[in-house]
C-alpha cells in the first residue's frame, strides 16, 4: 500500500496530525483503509496541515502557503461531506477538524450517501473498532477524563431527587437550550445493519445540538428539528430502554446519543472495561429494596452493561428467591432498570462523591490534554514553525517525566495553571471548539 512506501504518505501525515488531538486514532492497515475511503490523497495531504484549533479561510491558507481562494474551495468541498464543521459567525464561516469520534467517523454513517461505499466503510469500522479494540482503548480508557458521560433517566428519578439534579445533568435541559438541533441515523446501529447484527431499537434517533447540529443540518447528513420534536424523540428512546450518553461537557452540547447494549460502542466499552471507568457515569446509582424485589430479571435484562445481576438471598424460608444486586463499580447510573422495575423495588440515589463534568469543550480538551502528554500540541498549535516545534518538544519532554514527577505535574498544571491555559487557549482561537 502507499503508507508502506519509503516516502512518508500523505494518509501518514493525516494519521500524525489526528493524534495531535487528545482524541486521536491509532495507526493501523485499517486506519489507512478507512482514511482512503474518506478522502483521497491530495486532500489527506491538505487535511495533515490544518490547525487544530478553530480557523477561517484566510488563517488555512496562511498555514499551507496556499491562495486563499483554492483554499476555502477545499474547505468547502470537505465541510459538504462532513469531514469538516463549519459555522458562520459574523458573515464568516470558521471550520474546525473534528475527532475520528465522536466526529468524522460517525458523520459518514449518519444518512444514506452513495458516494462512499459504506457497506465496505461499515466492515473496515467494525474491524478497526470491534475486533482490533485498540482504538476503542484509546478513546475510553487512556486517561481520567474522557469523551462521553450518561444522562441520567429523568422519569426514573423521584420527585425529590428530580427537584435536586442540576440542569447540566439533564438531557431535557440540552435540548431546550440548544441553538440548533438536528437528528440522524444511529451511527452504530448503522454499522451493524451492514454487519447484519443490528437490534430492533430506533435508527433515526442520533441527536446534534449547537455548532455541530447547524454544520450537518446545513449540509444534509442531519435533518433540523424543532425543540417539541427533540423531546418526543428523547421519549422514544427512554420507552425503548435506550441510554443517554453524550459529550462530557456542562454547557453547549453537541451530542447526545441513544445508545443500546449491543450495538454502540460507548456501551460495549462499558462492559469490557468497566473497572477502568471508560464512560462517566451519572451522579446516582440504583438501590435495590430487597424485601420487595421479586427476582423476576427485567432489571437484568434492559441493563446495557450487565451491571445487574440476580443473586441468592440466603433465605431459608425461600432458598430459591434471588433478588437482584448492583454491581456498583461497573453501574452507569442511567436508571433504566429503576423505570423497567415494576415491583417498586428500586431507586436512584445520589454517590457519594460527584462525578467531575468539565465546563465546555476547550476545558476537556486541555483536561484531556494534560492527562495524554498533548498540551504542548494545543498551545503551540502550528506544527509547520521551527519554533512552535521546538517549544513543543520542550513542554513536551516535561510531560514525560517518570510517573510520579509527571503526575505531581499534571496535578500542578490543573489546579494552578488551567485556567490560565483555557484563557490562552480560547484567546489564541478564532472560535469555540
Amino acid at each position: 500500500m502507499a503508507h508502506r512506501t519509503l516516502k512518508r504518505s500523505s494518509y501518514e501525515n493525516l494519521v500524525e496530525r489526528l493524534n495531535r488531538f487528545p482524541q486521536g486514532a491509532p495507526p493501523s492497515e485499517t486506519l489507512y483503509r478507512i482514511l482512503q475511503v474518506l478522502v483521497n490523497e491530495n486532500e489527506a495531504a491538505f487535511i495533515a496541515q490544518l490547525p487544530i484549533k478553530p480557523f477561517t479561510a484566510a488563517e488555512a491558507a496562511r498555514s499551507l502557503n496556499q491562495p486563499e481562494a483554492e483554499v476555502r474551495k477545499t474547505l468547502e468541498r470537505l465541510a459538504s461531506r462532513a469531514l469538516l464543521v463549519d459555522v458562520e459567525r459574523g458573515g464568516e464561516n470558521i471550520y474546525t477538524l473534528p475527532p475520528p469520534m465522536a466526529g468524522f467517523f460517525e458523520f459518514s454513517m449518519m444518512r444514506l450517501r452513495g458516494d462512499i461505499d459504506q457497506k465496505a466503510l461499515a466492515e473496515l469500522y467494525y474491524q478497526y473498532i470491534n475486533q482490533e479494540e485498540e482504538f476503542i482503548r484509546s478513546l475510553f480508557v487512556d486517561g481520567e477524563t474522557q469523551l462521553g458521560r450518561v444522562f441520567v433517566n429523568e422519569n426514573a428519578l423521584s420527585d425529590d431527587h428530580a427537584l435536586t439534579v442540576l440542569d447540566y445533568e439533564r438531557a431535557t435541559e440540552v435540548v431546550k437550550t440548544a441553538t440548533h438541533i438536528g437528528v440522524g441515523m444511529c451511527y452504530c446501529r448503522h454499522k451493524m445493519e451492514h454487519m447484519g447484527r443490528a437490534c430492533n431499537a430506533p435508527m433515526d434517533i442520533c441527536m446534534t445540538f449547537n455548532s455541530s447540529a447547524e454544520s450537518l443540518t446545513k449540509h444534509g447528513y442531519a435533518r433540523s428539528i424543532e425543540t417539541s420534536e427533540c423531546l418526543e424523540l428523547l421519549d422514544q428512546a427512554y420507552e425503548n430502554n435506550l441510554v443517554q450518553f453524550g459529550e462530557n461537557v456542562q454547557r453547549r452540547v453537541n451530542f447526545i446519543c441513544n445508545c443500546c447494549g449491543c450495538c454502540c460502542e460507548a456501551m460495549i466499552a462499558a462492559r469490557k472495561y468497566g473497572i477502568l471507568q471508560p464512560v462517566h457515569t451519572t451522579n446516582f446509582i440504583p438501590k435495590v429494596h430487597d424485601k420487595n424485589c421479586t427476582g423476576c430479571g427485567r432489571c437484568v435484562e434492559v441493563c446495557p452493561v450487565q451491571a445487574v445481576a440476580l443473586v441468592g438471598a440466603n433465605d431459608p424460608k425461600r432458598p430459591k428467591r434471588k433478588p437482584a444486586q448492583v454491581l456498583e463499580d461497573a453501574c452507569l447510573g442511567c436508571g433504566v432498570c429503576v423505570r423497567a422495575c415494576r415491583d417498586n423495588a428500586m431507586h436512584l440515589e445520589p454517590r457519594e462523591e460527584r462525578v467531575f463534568t468539565p465546563v465546555d469543550n476547550v476545558h476537556r480538551a486541555v483536561v484531556m490534554a494534560i492527562e495524554r502528554g498533548k498540551l504542548q500540541n494545543l498551545i503551540f498549535d502550528n506544527q509547520l514553525l521551527a519554533s512552535h516545534r521546538a517549544l513543543a518538544a520542550i513542554l513536551g519532554a516535561i510531560l514525560r517525566l517518570p510517573p510520579v514527577k509527571r503526575a505531581l505535574a499534571g496535578e500542578q498544571m490543573k489546579s494552578r495553571y488551567l485556567a490560565r491555559l483555557i484563557e490562552f487557549y480560547s484567546r489564541n482561537s478564532s472560535a469555540p471548539l
